[in-house]
C-alpha cells in the first residue's frame, strides 16, 4: 500500500487484520463492524475508499454473488462462485472452470471475460434433488 501512494494508518491495519482474520468472504459493512470496535471514528467511506486501494494493488478482490452487496477476500486462492438462488449455498469451484467458455467468447466475439468479477447462480445439487422429488 506504501508502494502505491497509500499511508498505512492503523485503521486501515485493523481493516487488514479483520480482512484476514474473516477467511472467506465479506461486506463492506462486516469489515466497518469490526474495525469500528477498536476505531470507531472510522466512516464507512473510509472503508470502501481502503477497500479500492486494496482492490487496486492486489491484495484483494470482489465478488458479486447475487442481488445482495459485494463480498471481498484476498487474493491468492483465484476461485469462481457458483450460488444457489434457492438456498443461497456459495460453492466455490476452480479458477479454470470457465476458461472453455472463456476463450469460446474470446474467439467468437473478441470479448474477454472476467470471470471472478461475478457469480455463476443456479441450483445446488440438494435443491435440484427437492425439486425434482417434490414434483414427483
Amino acid at each position: 500500500m506504501k508502494e502505491n501512494g497509500g499511508r498505512m494508518t492503523p485503521a486501515r491495519q485493523a481493516l487488514v487484520r479483520s480482512l484476514v482474520a474473516s477467511r472467506g468472504h465479506v461486506t463492506a459493512d462486516e469489515l466497518a463492524h469490526e474495525v469500528a470496535k477498536d476505531f470507531p471514528e472510522v466512516h464507512l467511506s473510509t472503508i470502501y475508499r481502503t477497500l479500492d486501494l486494496l482492490e487496486e494493488v492486489g491484495v484483494i478482490d470482489h465478488v458479486h454473488l447475487g442481488h445482495g452487496r459485494a463480498v471481498y477476500h484476498l487474493v491468492g486462492d483465484t476461485h469462481r462462485h457458483l450460488v444457489c438462488e434457492i438456498c443461497g449455498t456459495v460453492i466455490e469451484v476452480p479458477e479454470d472452470t470457465l476458461d472453455s467458455f472463456a476463450g469460446e467468447l474470446q474467439s467468437k466475439w473478441g470479448f474477454t471475460l472476467k470471470g471472478n468479477h461475478f457469480a455463476l447462480i443456479g441450483m445446488c445439487a440438494k435443491c435440484s434433488e427437492n425439486q425434482e422429488n417434490s414434483q414427483n
